[in-house]
């Protein structure tokens, strides 16, 4: 088997030099780096996993905790996306990723933090989780490395899409082409939510218009289906809102179909917005006017701020981030 010190020899460069190069440290040349790892490809060497965490005291596995409560799985347009940036921007620090689970149908069942455990994880990311559950709390207060996304928990690191800003953004928007009567069918209770409805009251409160209570319903995120009977209902009032803020793209759709079947246009006859930016909204007709959310921005800057904990805990703040993300203007808002 094919060792670091035969491709050191090979190199004319020490042991240390290569274990530099082949895990991409910055205080090695370029051309040394390639020089290595092309010297390495060629003996057909094959880093020990084993070996590597026992050197380290670190199993380079990331544990991800998604418990998505809508169906959606892994299909789910903003989440996924958050995933997927983490998951490449932790491979390319060299980690692996495992879903945890705490399955009752495992004949095995373990709590989330014995999983962490039983699989040597480093640390852990919670994507969505049920944070009443007592096993997540017992994660939450334990000692392994614990980064949070879209939820603020006492001492530690949350990364936080901007939803104040996000829901200010969109009503800005539509208050800008004339709409005062917006209704919003918002989702389930969490800090998201919490703070959307709460955006939302408060804009129109600095404008001056009365908040009428009606106009907000309580859904469920990524049910077209619902969605579909709260904007009947919606539609049924007198006034009608002349715009419906939906709690997400997928929700969205569910409107605009209620809409067209009862015979009204979109946004001849009622206005429509979505919020998450997925990519079916940029391929609806009209082309639905959203918001962006940075999932780009909040899955890199979770796994990088994981890592950062795990490999350097004494100079990482706990610190929560905001990423903000962009309006897309589609045609499913009409002036009025």
């Amino acid at each position: 088997m094919v060792s670091m010190k035969d491709i050191a020899a090979a190199c004319g460069v020490s042991v240390a030099t290569v274990s530099k190069a082949l895990n991409n440290q910055e205080d090695i040349g370029e051309e040394t780096k390639q020089r290595v790892k092309k010297a390495a490809k060629e003996l057909g060497y094959h880093p020990n996993a084993s070996a590597r965490a026992l050197k380290t005291n670190r199993s380079y596995n990331l544990g991800v905790l998604y418990r998505e409560e809508s169906g959606s799985g892994l299909t789910h347009g903003y989440f996924s996306q958050i995933l997927e940036h983490f998951r490449t921007t932790a491979e390319h620090a060299g980690y692996d990723i495992t879903f945890l689970s705490n399955s009752k149908l495992r004949k095995d069942r373990m709590s989330y933090l014995e999983h962490t455990v039983y699989r040597g994880m480093d640390g852990v990311m919670i994507a969505v989780a049920d944070y009443s559950d007592p096993e997540v709390t017992e994660l939450l207060d334990s000692r392994l490395p614990v980064v949070t996304v879209d939820y603020l928990y006492h001492g530690r690191i949350a990364v936080m899409s901007d939803n104040v800003e996000g829901m200010e953004s969109l009503l800005s928007y539509i208050y800008a082409q004339g709409h005062r009567e917006v209704a919003y069918i918002y989702g389930e209770d969490a800090m998201v939510t919490t703070n959307r409805v709460s955006a939302y009251c408060r804009f129109f409160e600095n404008k001056k218009i009365p908040l009428r209570e009606e106009l907000l319903q309580r859904g469920r995120y990524r049910d077209s289906y619902t969605a579909g009977i709260l904007t009947n209902k919606l539609l049924a009032f007198n006034p009608a809102p002349t715009c419906i803020l939906y709690a997400d793209d997928f929700s969205a759709i569910g409107g605009m179909n209620a809409i067209k079947d009862r015979g009204l246009r979109v946004p001849e006859d009622i206005s429509i917005a979505g919020y998450d930016g997925i990519l079916i909204a940029s391929q609806l007709e009209p082309q639905l006017t959203t918001y962006r959310q940075d999932t780009s921005g909040i899955g890199c800057m979770a796994a990088q701020e994981l890592i950062r904990l795990i490999e350097n805990p004494r100079a990482t703040p706990i610190t929560q981030y905001m990423m903000r993300g962009e309006l897309v203007v589609g045609g499913s808002v009409a002036p009025v």
